[in-house]
């Protein structure tokens, strides 16, 4: 039986990006009401430029094949389709274009067809099958001259893309109105420790110049840093990820801009409507890993370990660059041979099953870590929080199996999050 426990007076978060803003807006909106302090601690300004939710666009769509996580995603594309989460341009209803090709035919196939059943047993009416020439002609004639052959495709109306800095940045915006969060911009050193009622308790950072934040609860929301503070080998690592703009004419803008985003399930790629006259390339799939030798973090049992670490500034490799070549090729063959304007690596926090890592650390008290977000995680920006702090409120000592098998109001997302049992971390 599941039990519950009372938030503590004070919380620190360390991390201000999609996790940790939506945990510090779910606890200021709580309808039980939370008067705890609240900090948030940012290594740069929010949108931090070294983040994985900054530059332009971010796929928004609840085509899954696992259904617990496209129950989840249908609740957060409302969000953004029927909320304030979604105005002043910070959500555009394209739709998404989902497709498998011959290559494809184990995954992608299988994807695209769970995605279909999924979307459509969720009530979804706005989706459809999608495959031939003149279905693609029909419903993304910007790319009518494409070389998309899928063997399983369609097209979901209702899905869409934002823009990620100006969603990072009202999330903020509305913190900065409740007056209830203290913001601090600092690099955290490391995570503080001491023995409470003999049990290792983390009681708070310590920042890069010394100076220490305290709270009864440290929650990390750190992405694809958060290997350096905490030891999640085998568990998550931070991979780097092939992103390409070019820029293009007032015409090709007025052409692709109402366009569905495409993806292409199997190899990743995926092209979104253009803003401003940049259009974006990208791909989704295993990334780059920047391994280093670094001081051992917590959790570790050696003084030094080798971890896959984001790496900020990071030149986007020639690889990376003839992927998102090829995706143009495949998905916009006019605009193939254009120069990139602007690459990057774009750094994820890739767990092995793609499903997020959100609990109690098993071994330090006074832990929580929310991170692993493995590439999707930014959709759920509008209620990822409340999911989040609910499971704050179940007592840390309750067996996590019990929590996983748990039937009652929040099995879709308790099925979904990544617990991390007795075992499961140093």
């Amino acid at each position: 039986m599941l039990t519950s426990t009372a938030l503590p007076d004070s919380i620190l978060i360390v991390g201000g990006g999609v996790f940790g803003l939506s945990t510090a807006l779910a606890l200021v909106n709580r309808e039980r009401n939370y008067h705890g302090k609240i900090t948030v601690v940012e290594a740069g300004p929010i949108p931090n430029p070294d983040g994985s939710s900054v530059d332009a666009s971010r796929i928004i769509r609840a085509d899954y094949a696992k259904p617990a996580y496209a129950k989840l995603a249908t609740e957060a594309v409302s969000k953004w389709r029927t909320t304030e989460w979604g105005a002043d341009g910070r959500f555009t209803q394209s739709g998404l274009f989902l497709f498998a090709t011959k290559s494809d035919e184990g995954y992608g196939v299988d994807y695209c067809k769970q995605g279909y059943d999924n979307v459509l047993s969720l009530g979804n009416d706005v989706v459809e099958k999608a495959q031939t020439p003149e279905d693609i002609a029909r419903i993304a004639p910007g790319y009518s001259n494409s070389n998309i052959d899928p063997v399983a495709a369609y097209i979901n109306w209702t899905s869409g893309w934002a823009h990620a800095e100006k969603s990072v940045q009202y999330a903020k915006e509305l913190l900065d109105k409740t007056g209830r969060v203290t913001f601090v911009q600092a690099a955290v050193k490391q995570l503080l420790v001491k023995q409470i009622a003999g049990k290792d308790t983390v009681y708070g950072v310590e920042l890069v110049g010394g100076d220490r934040i305290t709270a009864d609860l440290t929650m990390l929301a750190t992405g694809a840093w958060s290997g350096a503070l905490i030891d999640l080998r085998g568990r998550a690592e931070a991979t780097g990820q092939s992103v390409a703009f070019i820029s293009i004419t007032d015409e090709e803008q007025a052409r692709l801009k109402d366009m569905p985003v495409m993806l292409d399930i199997g190899s990743g790629m995926f092209v979104i409507p253009p803003e401003d006259n940049k259009l974006k390339i990208a791909r989704h799939g295993f990334g780059y890993r920047n391994p280093v030798r670094t001081v051992a973090p917590l959790g570790a049992e050696t003084p030094v370990i080798t971890t896959s670490v984001a790496r900020s500034n990071a030149p986007l490799p020639l690889e990376g660059e003839n992927a998102c070549r090829e995706g143009l090729r495949m998905l916009c063959p006019h605009l193939a041979d254009r120069p990139f304007s602007k690459t990057r690596v774009c750094w994820y926090t890739d767990t092995p099953t793609g499903d997020f890592i959100i609990s109690y650390h098993p071994k330090y008290a006074g832990l929580f870590i929310a991170t692993g977000g493995s590439g999707h995680g930014f959709k759920f920006l509008p209620i990822i929080g409340e999911k989040i702090v609910d499971i704050m409120e179940v007592n840390p000592s309750s067996a996590m199996t019990e929590a996983v098998h748990a039937r009652d109001s929040q099995t879709y997302l308790l099925q979904i999050l990544t617990y991390l049992g007795p075992t499961s971390l140093p």
